[in-house]
């Protein structure tokens, strides 16, 4: 099976090039705007940027690929809202590129979704729940589920909450390093309480983004972690796990930011599909954390 990567110079584009390492019968292309990011392993390279129809068309033609996950989207909810021209371009039109080229190629696409085309009224969600976005991130990101559903390309829709986990070239943060970084300088920082998500270790989203891709599963899957936390309670345990004084995290509610774009309250995911379907077997958010102390140790060898 020979396998092409959008976006995979970002967390889960990188966890899922990772995966070349050993799964010896997939063929991966890993392909992303700018110079690759990954490291060295059994893969190619190559550069697209899915905003452009022409890039899409003659890379797509020239690989030939069987599956294509597209992992390339602008995630920033707050960027989204102030910037809504470039959140459309490319997490829309630019899918609208993709399901053209993957027709020709008959090609099996995987498109990543959100937590976030839920209001959070009603969490944690099954794959078969109304979607009601508050933000335009949330809009972008239900348009090209509607266009890729739509469409006649064989295909599956990730939807995934709170991603975390170390990028190769420590280019990307989450809540973890984030807290165990602020407290390790004796900052205070303030952590919200009332938002509740289902955090998602990259490692885990890779593998069940794999599995779809090899059984070629089509339909919407939930792939998320299994534990409900609010952002404070991941501050707590971070700070528990990693022994860090906790009493540098104030607990406060959401009316204390002020953020361009409306977050879901309550949204989180139930899992029962993608773990009869995929054997999906997501860590819990501790395990979670010693995997990311392992990662971190390594690196610091």
């Amino acid at each position: 099976m020979k396998l092409l990567v959008t976006g995979a110079n970002g967390l889960l584009g990188q966890k899922l090039i990772s995966l070349s390492a050993s799964l010896h019968e997939i063929s991966f292309v890993a392909t992303g705007r700018g110079e690759n990011r990954n490291p060295p392993g059994k893969y190619e390279y190559r550069q697209l940027d899915v905003t452009s129809q022409e890039e899409v068309s003659t890379v797509l033609k020239e690989i030939n690929p069987d599956v294509v996950i597209n992992c390339a989207a602008m995630t920033h909810v707050d960027q989204c809202e102030t910037h809504q021209e470039a959140c459309w371009s490319q997490n829309v039109t630019a899918l609208e590129y993709l399901i053209a080229s993957c027709i020709e190629a008959n090609a099996f696409l995987i498109q990543l979704s959100t937590d976030f085309i839920f209001d959070g009224l009603a969490g944690p969600y099954t794959e078969e729940a109304v979607a009601h976005p508050l933000s335009y991130y949330g809009k972008s990101k239900l348009a090209s589920e509607d266009l890729l559903k739509s469409s006649p390309v064989k295909s599956a829709i990730v939807r995934t909450v709170l991603v975390y986990g170390i990028a190769h070239d420590m280019s990307k943060s989450n809540i973890i390093l984030w807290v165990k970084h602020s407290l390790e300088q004796g900052k205070k920082i303030q952590v919200i309480n009332d938002q509740w998500r289902t955090p998602t270790l990259a490692e885990d989203l890779a593998l069940g983004c794999m599995a779809i891709a090899q059984k070629k599963a089509e339909g919407i899957f939930n792939l998320s972690g299994k534990d409900l936390l609010t952002p404070h309670e991941m501050a707590l345990k971070t700070a528990h796990f990693f022994k860090l004084d906790a009493s540098l995290i104030e607990e406060v509610d959401g009316s204390v930011f002020t953020q361009p774009a409306q977050r879901p309250a309550r949204t989180g995911f139930i899992l029962d599909k993608a773990i009869t379907e995929l054997n999906y077997n997501p860590h819990s958010f501790d395990e979670g954390m010693a995997i990311l102390q392992k990662q971190l140790s390594l690196r610091s060898l």
